[in-house]
């Protein structure tokens, strides 16, 4: 495993050391490696959503109303479609 060495400022130095004291993690390594990889699935799934965004704008602009979509998802949902003043 790799080591790597940084500075923090006390005040999350002490926060870590309270991470861990209360019990969660076995080390502000520990600690360290969570946030680490929490960052990385949240970039990850920050790209994931970008991609759809880009993919629906370039998929152009739909002829459809909000009304049909949301009876359309109802129906592969198994569910009623409601009236639209219901909505």
């Amino acid at each position: 495993m790799a080591q790597m060495n940084i500075s923090i400022p006390d005040q999350l130095k002490s926060w870590a050391e309270a991470r861990v004291a209360e019990g969660r993690y076995s080390s502000t390594s520990d600690y360290v490696r969570d946030l680490v990889r929490r960052d990385q699935e949240h970039a990850e799934k920050h790209r994931a959503l970008v991609a759809a965004i880009d993919e629906g704008l370039a998929s152009g602009v739909s002829e459809r109303t909000i009304e049909d979509i949301i009876a359309d998802r109802r129906k592969r949902d198994g569910r009623r479609a409601r009236p639209a003043d219901a909505v």
